[in-house]
């Protein structure tokens, strides 16, 4: 996959323009270090984070963050570079993810043989690190319909609503990865948080930063334990993610608008 002029167009993209709108549209190692250097951010274990090659030494991926603040980036690589730069946007969230593993691991007293389960929590962690998104409200009825899969009534009947009172502010890697070509059914899987709406009238990075705290907050206090507590969101459904759904019927293909299951995910606070 390439970058190149537009790579970044998509609006969901938005939470990291100020660093896309610095960088080249490729992934670009040198200029990544650069930024850690310039904007230091920091592990729960108080360590500076740098983004350096693999290295194989049987420290595991989690651990050698906690105990160098080293992020393996793989130079040339999509998925690495956009787990970069989701360090430097959402620092205090990363950082708590990090350390939630290291007490997983803790608790099972190390990492698990090949082959063998995580647990459940870690698996949350993982499918929030990797496809994550929050998604915001001003207006509870919008959470409702959008955690009981009323996808047409929430993304069509009431899109005015959603585009005044609603932000989806994607913080997975991989999701960012894959909107560099979006795919039919492309999911991501949410915390939401009923807000003010003077908190959606703040400025991005203000909004972010905020946003920033609030998920470090609920991570660390061991909220959200397994993958099922965090909401499927059909990204290609949210008003203006694509241009077929200026159409009705974009939202008829359960396919991609699937119905919704028993249990509910949960509220952020």
């Amino acid at each position: 996959m390439t970058g190149g002029p537009g790579a970044y167009a998509h609006p969901l993209f938005d939470p990291l323009r100020p660093w896309l709108d610095r960088l080249p549209g490729r992934p670009d190692g040198q200029v990544l270090a650069a930024l850690a250097a310039a904007l230091p951010v920091f592990t729960e274990s108080g360590l500076p984070v740098r983004f350096v090659p693999p290295a194989d030494d049987g420290l595991g991926y989690e651990r050698r963050v906690w105990e160098r603040g080293e992020v393996e980036t793989r130079p040339d690589n999509w998925h690495d570079f956009f787990n970069a730069l989701v360090w430097l946007a959402f620092p205090r969230a990363k950082a708590a993810l990090n350390a939630r593993h290291l007490r997983g691991i803790a608790e099972a007293g190390g990492e698990p043989a090949p082959g063998q389960a995580r647990g459940h929590a870690r698996d949350a962690m993982t499918h929030f690190d990797e496809c994550g998104m929050a998604v915001l409200s001003s207006d509870p009825s919008l959470l409702d319909l959008l955690r009981g899969f009323q996808w047409k009534t929430l993304f069509w009947e009431r899109r005015a609503d959603v585009a005044r009172h609603m932000r989806f502010i994607v913080f997975g890697h991989a999701t960012y990865e894959a909107l560099l070509a979006p795919f039919f059914g492309l999911t991501a899987k949410a915390i939401l948080y009923p807000v003010a709406a003077d908190a959606l009238a703040l400025p991005a990075d203000e909004l972010r930063a905020a946003l920033d705290g609030w998920l470090a907050r609920d991570l660390a206090a061991g909220s959200y334990d397994a993958p099922r507590a965090l909401q499927p969101v059909p990204l290609l459904g949210i008003p203006g993610a694509t241009a077929a759904n200026a159409d009705p019927a974009y939202y008829d293909d359960t396919r991609q608008f699937r119905p919704g299951r028993r249990e509910r995910a949960p509220l952020g606070v």
